[in-house]
């Protein structure tokens, strides 16, 4: 059996890939979203930073309306692990894990970001974001935790950073090292002069609890807060695009530039592979854009096609 021949393919149904379905399909375009059902997006208990819902929503009920949307109006959602990505002469072929091929003119890669994550069992790991003592994003939710006790797990240049942003929402910030400080004699002058406290030792072990986290260090502190903070960075999904040759930046995520269509004819990115700010309002822009540019290219082709002819 050939490949399966589609239009355009979106790789990733988060707030990006599901825009961009969204408009593709609404261009009249044949589209077909793939994805493994790893959204981070699916993981959020509450934000109150998607505009349009002053009272919050949580993630798995932002995905559903999305992709109830985007199949109104056409677009094909099924979930499949894309393993490999390559070009076919002026086509894409998509290789899934279970053998099955696709064959499309565009790519849309939509395929976001996966944490790096402290170390507990998933289920303690799920329920203690779900109690909202353990949080990854300051921008999504430091305004939630506006005056409390927050630590910050890093004690490097991320780690620095985030701890200055989150001091304008508390003056009880705290920042923990993993294993020994790594900081520069600025860095901690810097920190100081804020109010942050800077501890030493390593970490030993976290203990959530319904409404506070307990860190255990290796001087035999123990250190209770109302939220922690991981600044331990993520890996952006890109392996598909770094498969067709494509540059990475030194984080690994692909330039702006991928959004519009960068090198790669017929090649589109958006949302948390693309370099910027990980944030649903951004990705569900770049959904918007990259199907757009995407769209007008197809026409291009096409109106090409046609003059083509004799």
């Amino acid at each position: 059996m050939g490949p399966a021949i589609v239009e355009t393919i979106v790789i990733g149904a988060g707030p990006a890939g599901l825009t961009a379905a969204l408009y593709l399909a609404r261009f009249h375009r044949d589209v077909l979203v793939l994805h493994d059902s790893r959204s981070r997006a699916l993981r959020i208990p509450l934000t109150h930073n998607a505009p349009g819902f002053p009272d919050g929503i949580d993630g798995p009920t932002l995905i559903e309306r999305m992709t109830r949307h985007a199949n109104e109006y056409g677009a094909r959602i099924e979930e499949a692990r894309v393993e490999q990505l390559r070009r076919v002469n002026d086509d894409y072929e998509l290789s899934g894990s279970n053998g099955q091929i696709w064959r499309t003119r565009a790519v849309i890669l939509a395929s976001g970001i996966l944490l790096n994550e402290v170390d507990l069992p998933p289920e303690v790991h799920e329920k203690a974001i779900g109690d909202a003592v353990l949080r990854y994003c300051p921008i999504c939710d430091a305004y939630e935790h506006s005056g409390h006790r927050i630590g910050v797990l890093g004690h490097d240049t991320n780690g620095a950073a985030e701890a200055l942003f989150l001091r304008q929402y508390s003056d009880q910030i705290t920042l923990l090292p993993l294993s020994h400080p790594e900081l520069l004699d600025e860095q901690k002058r810097e920190l100081t002069e804020a109010g942050i406290t800077l501890e030493t030792g390593g970490l030993d072990r976290i203990e959530p609890a319904a409404d506070a986290i307990t860190v255990s260090l290796d001087n035999g502190k123990r250190l209770t807060f109302d939220v922690i903070y991981p600044a331990l960075g993520c890996r952006p999904r890109t392996e598909l695009a770094a498969q067709l040759g494509l540059c990475l930046d030194s984080d690994g995520c692909l330039p702006y530039s991928h959004v519009g269509g960068g090198t790669l004819a017929g090649f589109f990115a958006a949302g948390d592979v693309v370099e910027g700010l990980d944030q649903i309002s951004v990705a569900m822009g770049h959904g918007a854009l990259a199907a757009t540019r995407c769209h007008n290219w197809l026409r291009d082709q096409d109106r090409h096609s046609l003059h083509a002819r004799p």
